[in-house]
Order: C-alpha cells, then structure tokens, then sequence
C-alpha cells in the first residue's frame, strides 16, 4: 500500500503559503473580511519577542479564529517580515495524517535550506486533530526559542485542558468568543446606528430591527456577510456549527458512543436556554442518567456551546448541592438555528434577549437568584457581596409599572442597594420605588453596552496578560 510521499507533504505546504509567491499576500477571500476588534491586542503578543510561548487562540466552530491568524499573517508582512519566514498549517488536511509538528516543521525548514526557525512565525490551524499535539508543540518552543508559535484550534475542551496540563510556562491562552452585538454592528460599520458622538442615538426602532437580526444569525462572521448564508442561517449554523462539534469533534475527544444521546440533551438545553433545569428534569426528559448528564454538561460548556449560570439564595449564598441551574446558549443564533428565527414580537424574545445578554457579560462569575417566592436575573458578587442585580425583560410594562418587579426590589432592599437595573423594547429612564431607583435601558442598547464592555476589557486584559508574560519570562521555567 502506497504511503503519501514527502513531496506530496511539501506540495501542500507551499500551497498553504501563497505568500511566498513574489508580491504575495493572503488570499482576497481572506481580505474581504473586516477584522474582529481583537486583531491588534492578539497581534502585540504574537510579535512579542520578550516571551517564549506559544500563542494558543481557542474558540467555538467557525467564529473566525482562522480569518483572524490570516489577517496577522498580512499584519505581519505588511510589517516588513519576510513573507518565506511566515508558515501556516491546516493539520486538519488529510495530507498530514500520522505527521508530527516536528516533522511538519522539518518539511518547511526543507524547502528553503533553513537551518533553523530564527525570526519565523509558524501557525499551526485546527492543531486538535494531532493526537499528543501539546507535548510536540512544548518541545518545539523549548526548541526553536527565537521562533514564535500560535496553533489554533475549534474543539477548545480539549485545548483548554491539555494546554493547562501541558503546556505551563509555554502556552498562552487566548478565547475567541462569538460576535457581540457591539461587533456584529462595529464589523459592519454600523455602531453610528447606536452612537452619535458619544451619545446615544435616538432611532431604537432601527437598532431593534438589527438586534433581532443579531439573534438571528449575527453571531458568527462569516454569517452576517454571506448574503446566501442570511436566507438560511439555519442551515449553516447547524451544519457547521453545532453538527460537527456534537458528531464529531466531541465524540472523538471523548470517546462518546452514543450521539444520539448526546443530542438529544443538547437539543432539550437550546430549546430551554434561559430556563431553569435541574438533573431530574433533565434525566427525566432525555431518558439520559444523571451521571451521564454531568459529563455531557461538562463537555458542552468546555467547548463553548453552552454558559451554566448557578444559584444562589437571597441572602446571596451558593446552594451546597446544585440541584437547580441555568443553562444559556454562548449564543443565541444556535437556538435560531435549531427552531427557526423569532420576531419582536415572538414568544421566546424574552429567553433570546437573555441568552444574548449572557452571551456578552465581562466579568466571572455570575449568578441568578431564586428564593421562595422571588428571582432575580442576574446578580454579582464580589468578595461575598452583592454589587450589582438585573432584570432582563423584552416588555415596556415594567417601565410603566416598576412597582411589579417585586423581586428585585425586594434583593436590592435586602442588601442594601440603592440602584439596581433593568431592560425594556424601547424604554429609558430610571424608577424610584420603596427607596430603591430601578434603572431601564433599552435591551438591545444594553447588549451594545454591554458587548462593547466586554471587547474592551478582553483587549485590555490581553495587554496585562503581555506585561505578566514578560515579568514571569525573566525568570527562567524549567
């Protein structure tokens, strides 16, 4: 039987590698996209020279992880960097089956006589599908020190955990999360519909009409530019998406025999995003054992298609036993996907506005509180003390009537907090009742906010984790 030859291997290296063709630069398809607002941070540490590790970039299916390791690539020939010490890799090409990252790495260094990787940037695509591909990829930044690695990779359960084990003191983690709704509008130069010179604008009705094509399809890229991929979102979400994570990606990681099984819960949890769920339930529903339910759950959340909200009391405490929990969606277009789209006026709005809410919070953890006779939304905590709780309603009724949210203002007197918030369709303002201001923002001008928030603290977190890097780099790991 016939093996594929070294100059097959070789082949296909220098076709992933256009650039290095003269005048070369990636491919127009690549080009065409805006870059996602995190290009510069993810940029400053790839080209870090202070700090030896390697880049690891994880992240749900198609998010765009591997655009954006594209438009670093241009970034930095465009920089000046020799595009031949620029390499990039799909390990997922069949071509590479049986391949180790040394070998790899060995073909490249072949075909332009280099002696080594010194000044060379080597981006590793999809590196899940490399059986053992964090101990090679330790080695070879312990190999090739003035050589930088950045690997990418969609099934991030396993990427986060190996990289954990593995890789200490040698891979740097980064999460690429699905769009905001800050980001659907800014990639589509459409943040004017929300701001106007650091005011916000005035046409809700406008910036409603996108939010709920937001929850739609808004939040993969390639999604809101594919004009066939508008007409039926549905099926590419679920094809490319949520298909290949739960019958492939996971029951390859993790050896699971029954998909069917496994969808089944996952179609009962997308249906459900928002509610609360408990174990029991869930078993009884999906005729899954509770057992099997913790590990389905476990492996979901790791790569990123599911968020767990926990509970906790009225006085703010955890439950010692987690009988009861939220499960949202990481983005509300897979419920879309999975049911059909809503309208503004559908019956799910509700549980869709929370999930898009949760989808974009900056800050961990969160939790929701439930009590006899009372539930907040959202609540957080710092240090063991509430700071901050939230309703999250798509209705004007409790703008109206602000004295309805019993719960909430019944938290916030318990605590001691003089404000606390609240969303409606197309309400602004802020309510006093029983010494508590209720303050109303517009849902979908909440989630920019909100969204925006968060893109700005990951880009600044980014920036910290670059001066932490250089500080533990000066001492030496062994």
């Amino acid at each position: 039987m016939k093996e594929i030859s070294n100059k097959e291997i070789i082949r296909k290296i220098t076709l992933e590698n256009p650039w290095w063709e003269e005048q070369g630069g990636i491919d127009d398809y690549f080009k065409k996209f805006k870059p996602r607002a995190y290009l510069d941070s993810l940029y400053e540490v790839v080209t870090e020279k202070a700090v030896k590790r390697a880049i690891v970039l994880m992240g749900a299916r198609r998010v765009g992880k591997t655009v954006l390791l594209y438009h670093i690539i241009q970034k930095l020939i465009d920089s000046g960097i020799d595009p031949k010490r620029i390499c990039y890799i799909s390990i997922e090409a069949p071509v590479y089956i049986g391949c180790s990252l040394e070998q790899i790495v060995s073909y490249y260094l072949e075909i332009y006589g280099f002696k080594d990787l010194g000044g060379c940037y080597v981006f590793f695509d999809e590196i899940q599908y490399l059986k053992g591909w964090e101990v090679h990829l330790k080695k070879l930044v312990d190999d090739f020190r003035d050589a930088k690695f950045v690997a990418s990779g969609s099934a991030a359960a396993a990427l986060k955990l190996k990289s954990a084990e593995s890789g200490a003191g040698r891979f740097t983690d980064f999460h690429l999360p699905p769009l905001t709704f800050y980001e659907y509008l800014y990639l589509q130069n459409m943040t004017e519909l929300v701001e106007k010179e650091g005011k916000i604008d005035n046409d809700i009705n406008r910036v409603n009409e996108e939010f709920v094509n937001y929850l739609n399809f808004g939040g993969y890229p390639e999604a809101i530019f594919s004009e066939p991929i508008k007409k039926d979102p549905g099926r590419y979400i679920r094809s490319d998406i949520i298909d290949k994570v739960l019958l492939r990606d996971l029951p390859g990681l993790y050896g699971i025999q029954d998909i069917q099984e496994l969808s089944r819960l996952f179609t009962m949890l997308a249906y459900n995003t928002g509610n609360e769920v408990s174990l029991d339930e869930l078993s009884k529903g999906s005729s899954i054992v509770k057992n099997t339910i913790k590990k389905y759950l476990e492996y979901l959340e790791a790569s990123f298609l599911i968020k767990i909200l926990h509970r906790v009391d009225q006085s703010g405490k955890r439950f010692k036993k987690a009988n009861f929990f939220k499960v949202y969606l990481t983005n509300p277009s897979m419920r879309c996907a999975l049911f059909g789209p809503v309208t503004a006026d559908d019956e799910f709005m509700g549980y869709m506005v929370e999930t898009a809410v949760m989808s974009q919070f900056p800050v961990e953890p969160v939790y929701y509180a439930r009590w006899h006779g009372g539930e907040v939304d959202v609540v957080i905590l710092e240090e063991g003390k509430i700071e901050f709780a939230l309703e999250i309603k798509w209705s004007n009724r409790f703008f109206d009537r602000p004295e309805e949210l019993k719960s909430l203002i019944r938290f916030a007197k318990f605590h001691g907090l003089e404000r606390v918030s609240a969303t409606a369709i197309d309400k602004s303002g802020t309510r006093a009742i029983s010494g508590v201001t209720i303050s109303f923002t517009v849902g979908s001008i909440f989630c920019y906010r909100l969204g925006k928030m968060s893109t700005e603290y990951k880009i600044s977190s980014v920036k910290r984790l670059i001066e932490e890097m250089k500080v533990t780099t000066a001492s030496p790991t062994t």
